[in-house]
């Protein structure tokens, strides 16, 4: 008979909290196979596995979503590999986006930068002015 986890115990192994583990339940990406006397849920070793997968899927920036159907893509097929290859570019699309904003973000406080080293150091809240300002904020 393979290991039984409890939610406490799975939750440890796979380094999160347990209400991560809850919540990856409630939207069906594990579920436990059994449940003890007393009622616990038991967890098996696939359920270790697959929240190893989901935290390394999300480390490289599939959401949920996309985990759930790398999960449910049967492997080895031609299908499965254009479902997944989809999934990948659709993922580097958005990286390309954030990579770009943060390349402009990068720009621009580095031009506030300047801009405090040239001027009085009273003037330098004239970037803050300034970024109030574009931001609507007062």
């Amino acid at each position: 008979m393979s290991k039984r986890y409890t939610i406490s115990q799975l939750a440890h192994a796979a380094d999160i909290p347990t209400t991560t583990v809850r919540y990856y339940e409630r939207v069906g990406l594990v579920e436990p196979e059994d449940r003890s006397a007393g009622n616990y849920r038991l967890y098996s070793e696939e359920s270790l596995r697959k929240l190893k997968f989901i935290r390394s899927a999300q480390a490289i920036g599939f959401t949920l979503d996309d985990v759930k159907a790398l999960l449910s893509t049967p492997s080895n097929t031609a299908a499965s590999c254009r479902e997944v290859q989809s999934l990948i570019e659709n993922r580097l699309v958005e990286v390309d986006q954030r990579l770009k904003d943060l390349r402009h973000v990068q720009r621009v406080l580095k031009a506030s930068l300047e801009k405090c080293k040239d001027t009085e150091l009273t003037d330098c809240c004239h970037v803050i002015e300034t970024l109030r300002e574009t931001s609507g904020a007062r």
